[in-house]
């Protein structure tokens, strides 16, 4: 992901409003070391952790912090939810917000500069907040299998993935294969795309669209994001 000297000097102008090279793809230097990467995927993902498209250092940053994604002519950056320290973007903490070319992304204390990014012209600001779908309808099946997807992090204080096929299908007594289906239909329904952490990423986005909520057994349970 990180780019040569060569490369750079062929993708990246020197400076916002410098020159007139075009960039075709996005890219993310981190401040503290230069390094370049470009954002060539549809989900480049961030964090310290192992198996993460740009890995971070800091302490600050967590295991799997922030996505970065290429939708149509937007890139936009999504915090996970799962670190304390969050996401910014120019200063301003964010859940999910296009990018801008020269826009800074903070993740926890990390700091990197975005470029090559072309902002459609009716964004009417530099940085436009994306508003949040509905969700889809869902069958009951559907809905218990998010149930029991996203229950690891209903039930537990500390950070947790969410439950595993194998979970689902021993909790709802249907075969594994069956769990697999429903999950791929999920995918497609949430507009998860393909990647790492795909489970995590629709837990996520079904806790915080409010499809699974905490059992009323627990009135002071606080709803956890997966892992």
């Amino acid at each position: 992901m990180t780019g040569s000297p060569s490369l750079l000097k062929r993708h990246i102008p020197a400076g916002r409003g410098e020159g007139d090279k075009t960039v075709h793809t996005p890219f993310l230097r981190v401040e503290e070391t230069g390094k370049v990467f470009e954002m060539g995927a549809d989900v480049t993902t961030v964090g310290r952790g192992s198996g993460v498209d740009i890995a971070l250092t800091d302490p600050s940053v967590s295991r799997l912090h922030a996505e970065l994604v290429r939708r149509g002519a937007y890139v936009y950056v999504t915090d996970l939810g799962l670190s304390t320290n969050g996401t910014r973007v120019n200063g301003r903490p964010v859940g999910r917000r296009v990018l801008c070319d020269g826009d800074v992304v903070t993740f926890g204390m990390a700091r990197a500069r975005v470029g090559g990014v072309v902002t459609p012209a009716e964004a009417p600001d530099e940085t436009v907040e994306l508003r949040r779908v509905a969700a889809p309808d869902l069958t009951r099946r559907e809905v218990e299998v998010l149930t029991s997807l996203c229950r690891p992090a209903l039930a537990q204080d500390a950070f947790v993935a969410p439950a595993t096929a194998h979970d689902i299908a021993d909790e709802l007594v249907v075969t594994e294969a069956a769990v697999k289906q429903h999950l791929l239909r999920l995918y497609q329904k949430f507009r998860i795309a393909e990647g790492v952490n795909r489970r995590a990423r629709l837990a996520n986005e079904v806790l915080s669209l409010g499809v699974v909520r905490p059992l009323p057994a627990n009135g002071d349970e606080r709803v956890r994001r997966a892992g």
